[in-house]
């Protein structure tokens, strides 16, 4: 549902004040709280288990900002905006991953581009809760480290418009999602012509989109999709061999890891938003 604008301040503080507690609890050790690892006090996950997938078709019921500019970056990033007044800045998030599940690649892209926000946008709620708590844990037990990254509940294949604004991103990752075998379920693909038309609005020009899966006949519909659409290009050999993010892709995630025990095969298409020349 989108939210009621009259509602905003009630949302933001009752917000501010569960993370604000839960950062507390944390810090402190919750030693009461069995979800939390006694050792490392980052998350477990076998509390946060869930379906592989949902359907993203269905109506689910979570708050979503009527547009760009009503997202709360003070909740979600308080380091780079300490209060809401702040969020004026020009300072934007810039990469999202779509399906983010359990954040393995969010954690390491946030070292590597440390001054660049990014978020994960997840439709499981349990999951999300995961990694938001262990974005919250990353934190507090490294100073000054993960302040940008965060994670929002939210259906991707609805509301992608409400979070970015036209040319704000530049990079968008779509990792082993759900392969939606069945013909009549190829519209609950993540990628598709019709979606790769909302990516191209929110990706800024040169900007890129990396897909992976496991399965090959979903890396061909990837590859078709984003090779027929007439704004995006792909990268040469020499430039994915050159970008440090590719390497990634197959290592950062649960469910990369989960295919290089089995040795399993994977299928990349990673595509740049064309420049379109004057």
């Amino acid at each position: 549902m989108l939210i009621n604008p009259n509602f905003q301040n009630v949302i933001t503080e009752v917000t501010f004040v569960l993370n604000m507690q839960l950062e507390e609890k944390v810090a402190l050790g919750d030693e009461s709280n069995p979800c939390i690892s006694k050792s490392t006090r980052l998350p477990r996950k076998r509390f946060y288990r869930a379906r592989a997938h949902s359907n993203p078709l269905s109506d689910s019921h979570f708050p979503v900002p009527i547009s760009p500019q009503h997202f709360e970056y003070s909740l979600h990033y308080p380091h780079f905006f300490p209060t809401p007044d702040s969020c004026s800045s020009t300072k934007k998030i810039e990469f999202a991953d779509v399906g983010c599940g359990f954040g393995g690649l969010l954690i390491s892209l946030a070292t590597l581009f440390p001054d660049t926000l990014m978020i994960g946008m997840e439709l499981r709620d349990k999951v999300t809760e995961y990694v938001k708590e262990r974005i919250l844990a990353l934190r507090v037990s490294n100073p000054g480290q993960y302040q940008n990254v965060s994670v929002v509940r939210t259906n991707s294949m609805k509301y992608i418009p409400n979070y970015f604004e036209k040319s704000q991103l530049s990079k968008m990752f779509f990792l082993f999602p759900d392969p939606h075998f069945k013909e009549k379920n190829h519209r609950r693909r993540v990628i598709s012509p019709f979606l790769l038309d909302e990516y191209a609005y929110v990706i800024k020009p040169g900007g890129i989109i990396y897909t992976i899966t496991d399965v090959e006949e979903l890396g061909e519909w990837m590859k078709s999709c984003l090779e027929n659409h007439p704004m995006f290009e792909s990268l040469t050999e020499e430039e994915l061999e050159a970008d440090p993010v590719v390497k990634l892709l197959s290592c950062a995630t649960e469910e990369g890891q989960k295919v290089s025990r089995n040795e399993g095969q994977t299928f990349k298409a990673v595509y740049r938003r064309i420049v379109l020349k004057d």
